[in-house]
């Protein structure tokens, strides 16, 4: 490499990447403890990543009538007992605060005549989720920017962050690149929190997702942390004739007219319908808030009922699958949390948001607005927790060695003089893992089959992959990530033998309890992934004793 490269290096007691809801609020409570803060985002910190994109805020306040007991039955069974009930019940106890937290800044949300919150019940009438205003829909999140500005963070936009530093088994930092140019930046930091959401497969469709490539959870997998396993994913779908537009929520378009209005399902804002004109299966009560918590969509191609319409005053408009392909449910994957802190498996390093694997939600999306509350509740828990483990430290000094050693890996796509471009080996990527029948409906012999050649992806062309110039670089490393994404999402839906909420296998088309009342954890061991089981605690489970169909309302085809 020839190019002339300026080398930077910065220091701060806490260091956020990401700049989303849950890398802002980390950010601000970290600089609040008194902690110097450096937030590096790889766009544009308040319009990056999915938070711009989202509007419902769940909120849970007893003076509203809310009980705790109400709210943690309805997800324990909507989410089919595979919730982490520790973050269920944070999640869902502080997100009052953080809300007051968003409205003390700045960020509005619908009101009432009354001026008191407009709230959006879901079935069974138990939970509510409060929603941004509309003409601050968007926008909302340049207001959480300005507020992390205004307490003293210093953010960087527009560098991608590639490497972990990591000495004597502790994380102490990062380095990355500018999107725009051939110089580095070395972060030096006391306590790194990734807040950098997902992973998706770069799919054409749903702008957000084509800017979350697994960086996070796949820089923490090569430095030793572990992950929550990958198998749950993730339904969004999307209109056939506005692909980069908001996806098809299916509850947010106002303009439904009142004869179609007598088809809807609670919560679906357009009715679906398969190619010969019948109306997709009705699901359980407490699983019908969301047109994209389950399967249908896919179960009806499968069955070779697709496309799928929603029929609309100026036509029919043809529904796909697969907006974010290679997501998982929301804190369905990422780091797995070591504690209640959102700390990991590696000391100095934490996650937020949906880079954290905290299983809220567990097997389903079960609680509308949970997103962004769940990413504002764990920023904020990881940002203090990481200020004050930071400001209990002595300065850092770290060995040279590790910086050139990461300086390396960043660098290594420009150093080769051929090789397989990003972009082509990306592409086959998308090839390999979009067919629904890998992604969705799932069998042991698709998946193996399909892991074989992400092996040979992994092992033969990543290590090859080049770059000409800084924004191929970028892509290289954004491939790499999501190869490495791709492998542990084959083994862990080849792991979990059995079909829980979005993880359907028809050779295994049932819950299997008590064996699969857990979690899959992924971890390197000897430069191979491993999988490990991690029972959920007995006390959580359900009632063994009554009959299946009670448990588990939802039928799956093939049961």
């Amino acid at each position: 490499m020839n190019q002339t490269t300026m080398e930077n290096r910065l220091e701060a007691d806490v260091l956020v990447i990401g700049g989303g809801i849950a890398g802002c609020f980390a950010a601000i409570k970290a600089r609040q403890q008194g902690a110097t803060v450096l937030l590096v985002d790889k766009g544009f910190a308040g319009k990056s990543g999915q938070t711009p994109y989202a509007r419902g805020f769940m909120a849970f306040n007893p003076a509203w009538g809310h009980r705790l007991d109400d709210w943690m039955d309805y997800i324990n069974k909507t989410s089919e007992y595979v919730n982490n009930r520790t973050w269920t019940e944070l999640t869902i106890k502080e997100s009052y605060a953080r809300y007051l937290d968003m409205v003390s800044w700045g960020i509005k949300f619908q009101t009432g005549e009354d001026g008191q919150p407009v709230r959006h019940t879901a079935p069974p009438g138990v939970t509510d989720s409060l929603e941004i205003d509309d003409e601050n829909r968007g926008d909302y999140v340049l207001t959480l920017r300005k507020q992390v500005l205004k307490s003293g963070v210093k953010v960087l936009d527009r560098i991608t962050v590639s490497e972990l530093l990591k000495q004597d088994g502790r994380i102490v930092g990062a380095i990355g690149m500018p999107l725009d140019s051939y110089d580095l930046y070395t972060f030096i930091a006391k306590a790194t929190i990734l807040c950098v959401g997902g992973c998706g497969f770069k799919p054409a469709a749903y702008p957000p997702i084509v800017q979350l490539t697994g960086d996070g959870e796949a820089m923490a997998y090569r430095a030793g942390a572990e992950i929550l396993g990958k198998e749950f994913v993730d339904t969004h779908s999307t209109r056939m004739d506005a692909p980069v537009g908001i996806p098809n929520m299916l509850g947010r378009n106002k303009e439904v007219p009142d004869e179609l209005k007598v088809l809807l399902g609670p919560g679906r804002g357009m009715p679906e319908v398969n190619a010969e004109g019948d109306k997709l299966p009705e699901r359980p009560a407490q699983a019908s808030h969301y047109g994209y918590t389950y399967l249908e969509r896919e179960f009806e191609a499968h069955a070779g009922r697709a496309p799928i319409y929603t029929p609309t005053p100026d036509g029919s408009k043809a529904v796909v699958g697969g907006a974010c392909l290679g997501m998982s449910l929301r804190k369905a994957d990422g780091l797995w949390p070591a504690d209640n802190n959102c700390g990991s498996s590696l000391p100095g390093l934490y996650a937020a948001g949906d880079a954290l694997g905290n299983m809220q939600n567990g097997a389903v999306y079960a609680l509308p607005g949970s997103a962004i509350a769940g990413g504002a509740v764990t920023g904020a828990i990881a940002g203090v927790a990481a200020a004050k483990e930071a400001l209990g430290m002595e300065k850092l000094m770290v060995d040279e060695s590790e910086v050139v050693r990461a300086k390396a890996v960043v660098h290594a796509p420009l150093e080769r003089q051929g090789g397989f471009s990003p972009r082509w080996v990306t592409q086959l990527l998308q090839n390999t893992m979009m067919p629904y029948f890998v992604s969705y409906i799932k069998q042991a012999d698709r998946l193996q089959a399909t892991l074989t050649i992400i092996e040979f992806i992994q092992e033969h062309l990543v290590p090859r992959l080049y770059a000409r110039d800084p924004h191929e670089l970028r892509l290289a490393h954004e491939t790499k990530n999501m190869v490495l994404s791709a492998e542990m999402r084959l083994r862990s839906a080849l792991f979990r033998t059995e079909s829980r909420g979005n993880h359907y296998r028809e050779d295994t088309p049932r819950r299997d309890d008590p064996a699969w009342l857990a979690w899959t954890k992924v971890r390197e061991e000897q430069g191979k992934m491993v999988l490990i089981k991690v029972p959920v605690p007995e006390a959580w489970w359900p009632d063994l004793s009554a009959p299946y169909q009670e448990r588990y309302p939802y039928r799956f085809p093939g049961e």
